[in-house]
């Protein structure tokens, strides 16, 4: 079982997470903003309200959606530590 310790913005739909197994995964949420729940995360400026819910222990917005931290495990791609760098300054 994962879990989601930091998320950061990184431009678009695009996020960096970082999980209890010490690995981060950029993840492209585009994709899989699909239903009502999700319907105001189109909003780039709302979406980037995105934050962790250490209750939840994943990433959660306002409105009250939130996304499975197995499913961002699965879909997010692992970043080096360098990589993270570099995308954290763009």
């Amino acid at each position: 079982m994962h879990f989601v310790k930091n998320a950061t913005y990184v431009s678009e739909y695009k996020l960096l997470l970082s999980f209890e197994d010490g690995t981060v995964r950029l993840i492209d949420l585009q994709p899989h903003l699909d239903g009502e729940i999700f319907e105001p995360l189109h909003d780039i400026n709302y979406f980037k309200t995105v934050r962790v819910n250490p209750d939840l222990d994943t990433i959660v917005w306002d409105n009250g959606a939130d996304m499975s931290p197995e499913f961002l495990y699965e879909v997010g791609k692992p970043v080096a530590e360098p990589a993270l760098m570099r995308a954290a300054a763009v």
